[in-house]
């Protein structure tokens, strides 16, 4: 149930089993059924705020109701930076708490129980492989970014000599540790055929088009340089289902953690916010049995292409509309920007005349009032995403998601005005300097080489859309590069908000 944001003079408890009761007699919604009952059977690589917020809760959600029991969680992590969410899950029996902001102020809270252990491979190797080999893991489910899936941006093929996988390879063929998801999985994969096991669902929930189909690619790819026997194997026996998932999820701050305290009186090493949106269509195609998803608000489907592009070309395709020249203006938080009335005319006008246009029709879905919800959500006060996180991994993000708008649209007629002033504005972004001279800080696993070459653009204007490993062949179509080269000569000489005003009023740049 909503309840308005409220002050507690209670003292402060640490979030673990034992305090459960407490928080309940103080209110606060805890998991009503026996965690002990919890069987694990799905193996969650990449336990981050968006898995927390949205797969995480609705098995909670499930539990709830007495179902799913044998479908517990166990998160697992690969990377040293994991021992973060290792160490804080691990401090409190795997609970967190999840709190949805409302626009009103107003907060949805509570703790999940879903996840039951936590796994680094890096701590015990064979403890990891060992449970995605047990015969009750069913699924192995992944929110590993969408860099995570190892896909060469232009190509769409499998980078077989990152020094990562390479070293992974020898590993497998040699006996030894893996070190990637890619290595889990296939190694875990091996073991479950030579024992006669079945081959557990790879689950991905990554914001990529086709993205069960995009993991089936690189899967089968790293295992077929390991045994190419196995990589049949897998064709044959691992499903892949797609999936849409959309729930806003910005970064926790320690702002989060105290209001928490504050509100509740309950302190959490790693809480969850999120706007209280929720969508996930999820393609009905499972090896080996699946949770009853359909009874806890999950649309499953039997083709998920249509929401999967609605969301990638309309929400995530405008946050890229918003994270540069949200940046450049001087914007830290998405909702000030979209405070102003030429934010949301701008993106209403990429959606409306650009965005929709791409997108075959959605079953059950009005666009019009799809676009509506975006903008509303973008404007919530109360969730405080930031441009920066908006903005971080473009050369990921751009190239999936926008740049196949504006090749749809230059093959159909459409116009790509806005979609070319999106690109040009992380142009300029990527120059590492806003237009107060202060510092960018660009995250991204190209940084060096996307700063260099925005920096000679100034010679070259078209020197940024030549990266044919994120632009392919736009640089070479005129009705692309002239309103690209507008927008960026608009930027540079009027700025990203007077260029903002101009695009959302439609006027010439």
């Amino acid at each position: 149930m909503t309840t308005p944001h409220a002050a507690t003079t209670a003292a402060p408890i640490r979030l673990d089993s034992s305090a459960l009761p407490e928080l309940e007699r103080r209110g606060m919604r805890v998991p009503g059924y026996d965690r002990t009952a919890l069987t694990p059977g799905i193996v969650h690589f990449g336990v981050g705020g968006f898995h927390r917020a949205h797969m995480a809760a609705v098995l909670d959600d499930l539990h709830e109701t007495g179902a799913a029991t044998e479908w517990g969680i166990v998160g697992a992590g690969v990377l040293p930076a994991d021992a973060r969410i290792r160490d804080a899950l691990q401090s409190q029996d795997c609970l967190y708490t999840l709190t949805l902001k409302h626009a009103d102020g107003t907060r949805e809270r509570r703790v999940v129980g879903s996840i039951i252990d936590y796994l680094l491979g890096p701590d015990d190797p064979e403890a990891l492989l060992g449970l995605l080999s047990d015969p009750r893991i069913r699924i192995v489910s992944l929110t590993v970014t969408e860099g995570g899936y190892n896909v060469h941006p232009v190509t769409g093929a499998f980078v077989a000599d990152d020094a990562a996988i390479v070293a992974d390879v020898a590993a497998l063929t040699s006996g030894e540790a893996p070190g990637t998801v890619f290595g889990y999985v296939t190694e875990a994969l091996r073991r479950r055929r030579a024992a006669g096991i079945d081959a557990f669902t790879v689950q991905s929930c990554d914001n990529i088009a086709g993205n069960g189909d995009v993991a089936r690619t690189m899967f089968g790819a790293f295992a077929r340089l390991v045994d190419p026997d196995l990589a049949d194997w897998i064709a044959d026996r691992v499903a892949f289902p797609n999936a849409m998932v959309d729930r806003i999820t910005p970064v926790t701050t320690d702002a989060d953690r105290a209001e928490l305290v504050t509100a509740t009186g309950v302190e959490d090493a790693w809480p969850v916010v999120a706007e209280p949106f929720f969508q996930w269509v999820l393609e009905d195609r499972f090896g080996v049995g699946r949770p009853p998803y359909e009874r806890a608000a999950v649309q499953v489907v039997d083709e998920v292409e249509p929401y999967e592009r609605m969301k990638l070309r309309l929400l995530n395709a405008s946050h890229q509309g918003i994270a540069y020249f949200g940046t450049l203006a001087g914007f830290a938080l998405v909702h000030e920007a979209m405070a102003s009335e030429d934010f949301p005319r701008f993106l209403r006008r990429y959606m409306r005349e650009e965005g929709v246009p791409s997108l075959d029709p959605v079953p059950g879905i009005d666009l019009d009032d799809y676009v509506e919800t975006l903008l509303a959500r973008f404007a919530n006060p109360e969730v405080r995403d930031t441009t920066a996180r908006l903005a971080a991994e473009s050369s990921d993000r751009i190239p999936k998601w926008l740049v196949p708008v504006i090749v749809d649209n230059l093959d159909s007629g459409a116009p790509v005005d806005v979609s070319a002033a999106i690109c040009a504005s992380w142009a300029r972004y990527a120059e590492g300097v806003d237009e107060h001279g202060h510092g960018i800080e660009i995250v991204d696993r190209y940084a060096d080489s996307v700063h260099a070459v925005a920096r000679t653009q100034e010679e070259d204007p078209l020197a940024f859309l030549r990266q044919e490993q994120f632009f392919g062949d736009l640089a070479t179509k005129p009705a692309f590069t002239e309103p690209y080269l507008t927008a960026l000569a608009s930027v540079h000489a009027r700025g990203a908000a007077e260029t903002v005003r101009r695009l959302g009023d439609g006027e010439p740049l």
